[in-house]
């Protein structure tokens, strides 16, 4: 199988896949409870979720290891298991994808606040990011994939990690943007502009924006990415924000609408379109029909 930034640089539009959460929260996961802990206590639930999306369409899986740094887990009383749960996070992933599909591993904030605004050391975040990717590296994944930023901060410590871990492992870096008067910021401050510019300078071979926006701000976001960064982008909305009905949280945008909005993202010039919260492999299967049929 040709490497994941091969196929980018060869022109052909790679497809992620959607919602963890969503669909293990379908799935039975307690409210308030660590997803992580299903690495270890279920991971054929992981499988499932995996080869559904492989069978939708993707061509990439992520595992499910977004809060699996040791600063993460310690807050469930899991930071003994950093190990443990990322490595079964990635056999899990890998077990469903064999060849069919790159596994890429999913690395989420740390949750703490950087000094000088919060009260944790970069050093012990950067840390912490080093012992979770060094067994992600280590368990043979594809890409790594740091999400969900809204520091940038933060996400170059992550970044910094990985390259010093895994440099031979294509490193995806997505920040969370929202919408302002002056344009897309995280909530940290950090606009497109400067994410782009400083991920670039560290080593990012991929960045984007994940979550936070249904698909048809993304496509604004895409295009302002693609105006100050020749590096690939990758772009996972949510399916639209949530919304409170009958007491269960449901995200509004159908498959059919995610499907017709592609175009305008490939447009923006998107190398990797993939789903956040709310998406489903229905979502997925959507993307690669509009994908194959232009291809």
């Amino acid at each position: 199988m040709k490497s994941l930034l091969a196929r980018i640089q060869s022109g052909e539009i790679v497809v992620a896949d959607g919602a963890m959460g969503t669909m293990l929260m379908a799935r039975g996961l307690e409210s308030g409870k660590a997803p992580e802990m299903i690495n270890l206590e279920r991971p054929q639930i992981l499988e499932e979720i995996a080869r559904l999306y492989i069978e939708a369409g993707a061509d990439i899986v992520q595992t499910n290891t977004f809060g699996a740094s040791p600063l993460k887990l310690v807050k469930s009383n899991l930071a003994d298991k950093t190990k443990e749960i990322n490595a079964a996070g990635v056999r899990a992933a890998r077990n469903a994808a064999g060849n069919s599909a790159f596994v890429s591993a999913s690395v989420g904030p740390s949750g703490r606040i950087l000094k000088p605004y919060g009260d944790t050391e970069p050093k012990e975040v950067y840390e912490s990011f080093l012992a979770q990717i060094t067994v992600l590296a280590e368990s043979g994944v594809d890409a790594l994939c740091i999400e969900t930023m809204t520091d940038v901060s933060e996400a170059l410590l992550a970044l910094d990690a990985a390259k010093k871990i895994a440099s031979a492992t294509p490193v995806i870096v997505t920040m969370t943007f929202e919408s302002t008067s002056k344009g897309f910021v995280t909530i940290m401050g950090t606009s497109i502009e400067r994410a782009a510019k400083e991920l670039e300078a560290h080593g990012a071979d991929i960045i984007g924006s994940n979550c936070g926006n249904g698909i048809e701000q993304m496509v604004r976001i895409a295009r302002d990415f693609r105006a100050c960064t020749k590096l690939p982008i990758i772009i996972q909305p949510n399916a639209g924000l949530p919304q409170l009905k009958g007491g269960e949280i449901v995200y509004p945008e159908t498959p059919e609408f995610f499907a017709s909005k592609v175009p305008d993202l490939l447009e923006a010039g998107v190398s990797i379109i993939g789903g956040c919260c709310g998406t489903t492999p229905a979502h997925i299967k959507a993307i690669r029909g509009v994908i194959s049929h232009t291809g």
